[in-house]
């Protein structure tokens, strides 16, 4: 990921941010659609795990000029994730789900790059999650 990539995800994350909690409700939904097998890890209403997921995802989007900081917040919660059930095949539909809602969200605005850009931190991120996720398996 390179500095133009960066700037493209955290200035389209910034046109997210006055609608974030409509954007993790869309993100709930289109996981659900694409996905239905991972409905059961989550409760019913989602409405305070879309914030939380707004939340975290702002940090992470924060972070990426740091990703020394970023990297072990991103481990931990794998670790965490796959104690509730998430496994790795999960991550796929999770990114699918959150370039749809980037989409969604920002309309024209979710340029070629952009998606490029958001993919590529995406892609960085989830093989981090499921490698930690698996040695933390690994290990138990």
């Amino acid at each position: 990921m390179n500095e133009t990539q960066i700037t493209l995800i955290q200035e389209s994350f910034a046109k997210v941010v006055p609608i974030k909690q409509q954007a993790g409700e869309i993100f709930y939904a289109k996981l659900f659609e694409i996905a239905p097998e991972v409905r059961p890890l989550f409760k019913a209403d989602v409405t305070e795990q879309a914030g939380k997921l707004m939340t975290m995802l702002g940090t992470v989007v924060n972070g990426l000029r740091d990703l020394d900081k970023i990297v072990p917040v991103a481990q931990r919660m794998a670790v965490e994730h796959a104690g509730f059930g998430v496994e790795p095949a999960h991550y796929a539909p999770v990114g699918a789900a959150l370039i749809a809602t980037l989409e969604t969200g920002l309309g024209e605005d979710f340029t070629l790059e952009t998606r490029e850009a958001w993919v590529a931190a995406y892609e960085i991120l989830s093989n981090v999650m499921i490698d930690a996720a698996s040695a933390q398996g690994d290990t138990e």
